[in-house]
């Protein structure tokens, strides 16, 4: 009998250690990973596709754009590196 009870004990222990690691992990994850979400500094409300051929000043040129409006509602884009069907921003507003 003092054996059946003995290894409920350490049954009843081994679990509830799991259970609290478990719940300090969750909670820690939600507190320690919660990461502020950036927000972006423009919109883009039209985009157009790369064709073969096509670069970054001739498409600002086409949609009447100055080249430097052209790169702030493209930020991140390699104008030495365009690929066809790309997708680049023509219309676009700061927020």
């Amino acid at each position: 009998m003092a054996k059946i009870s003995s290894h409920k004990s350490i049954f009843f222990n081994l679990v509830s250690i799991l259970f609290f690691v478990l719940m300090v992990s969750v909670v820690e994850s939600r507190v320690v990973g919660r990461v502020p979400k950036a927000e972006p500094d423009h919109l883009c409300d039209q985009v157009v596709g790369v064709k073969s051929g096509d670069t970054c000043f001739a498409t600002a040129q086409q949609f009447n754009l100055t080249i430097e409006s052209f790169r702030f509602i493209n930020p991140n884009l390699n104008c030495e590196a365009l690929f066809v069907s790309q997708w680049l921003c023509i219309a676009g507003n700061s927020t």
